[in-house]
């Protein structure tokens, strides 16, 4: 959960473990027993917008998500819970319905007859076989309707659902280098799109939507969720449970050094942890006056980062070892206290 105003990470909204099934050499059942079925995957999302619920009064939640959220069922489930969204389009082939007269047509045709709302500049960061570089981006708005389809779940036929209407905005890369395949970007949104300005915001939302890649980047080559060796599924889950508190701390305060690079440590970090960071390190440290650009990089350096020129910014597995470490620290100094 992220406020949208200040882009600071508050915590897990909500999540879901699935077990999903090994698949056989079975034939595939046809559509309306696949969707009458329980533990569906893409039941998933409808479970975790239920179990975050309805926002409270004076607040809106705005749920954003990839492409495997785009479906009539979770849109169902958003309505019913009174939540904005931002989803990515998965499919150009679907069959929207668009203008007064409700005329069906398919989306990819009806995007290229948008108008321009504008351009602005997306400075993209580095990424494998990928140079950092800056795109320029074109973006495109119109209204549609998104239909029931044909085969739905018991729970969207007894909803009885009418056509959705929501706005739709088409975000393309204007010339992308040569040999890159440039930014493409379909989203529905149930805010308002009426300017530039607005639309915009949507795009700004929708690209916060990395955290949730960074967050499993903690949990799994941070927090190393998958290289335990419990054996059971019950103590796998409370395991996870447990590195999900510490996987959202670490997003924040990687968060934060990146954001707020010169903010002083010591308004956030509690401290206990800075005064045992300064008893880990090696070299002398002053920690009243350490930002949190310095002190992330510390932590890092207690996992065994470098921190030399030409290294870049530490990685999650530096982080984590870094304040495993100095938690073990916290810890060890805690009982020596209490039992002397």
């Amino acid at each position: 959960m992220v406020d949208a105003s200040t882009l600071e990470i508050l915590g897990v909204a909500g999540q879901a473990i699935h077990y999903r099934k090994t698949k056989t050499k079975k034939p595939r059942p046809n559509s309306s027993k696949r969707l009458a079925a329980k533990g569906r995957e893409s039941e998933l999302w409808g479970t975790v917008i239920d179990q975050i619920g309805s926002p409270p009064e004076q607040a809106t939640y705005i749920h954003v998500c990839d492409r495997g959220a785009d479906n009539f069922e979770v849109y169902c489930h958003l309505l019913q819970h009174h939540c904005d969204w931002v989803i990515r389009a998965s499919k150009m082939s679907r069959t929207v319905l668009v203008g007064d007269s409700q005329e069906p047509q398919v989306l990819s045709d009806y995007l290229e007859q948008l108008s321009l709302y504008g351009e602005y500049q997306l400075n993209l960061r580095t990424r494998p076989g990928q140079e950092s570089r800056s795109a320029k981006l074109s973006v495109r708005v119109g209204k549609v309707q998104v239909k029931r389809p044909r085969h739905v779940s018991p729970w969207v036929r007894e909803l009885n659902q009418a056509p959705i209407a929501m706005n739709v905005i088409e975000v393309a890369e204007v010339d992308p280098p040569q040999g890159v395949t440039g930014i493409h970007w379909v989203l529905y949104t149930s805010l308002p799109v009426r300017s530039f300005n607005e639309a915009w915001t949507v795009i700004e939302h929708y690209e916060q939507r990395w955290l949730v890649e960074e967050y499993h980047k903690a949990l799994k080559s941070g927090c190393r969720a998958e290289s335990v060796q419990l054996k059971t599924a019950d103590r796998l889950e409370a395991f996870v449970g447990l590195i999900s508190v510490v996987a959202v701390r670490l997003l924040q305060m990687k968060s934060e050094a990146r954001k707020f690079p010169e903010q002083p440590a010591k308004k956030t970090v509690p401290a206990v942890v800075l005064k045992m960071l300064k008893v880990a390190r090696k070299k002398p440290l002053d920690t009243d006056k350490m930002t949190m650009g310095q002190f992330y990089r510390e932590i890092a350096k207690l996992g065994g980062f470098l921190g030399r020129t030409g290294d870049g910014e530490p990685g999650w597995i530096t982080i984590w070892r870094g304040w495993e470490k100095l938690v073990a620290f916290i810890h060890a100094a805690e009982r020596l206290e209490n039992t002397a």
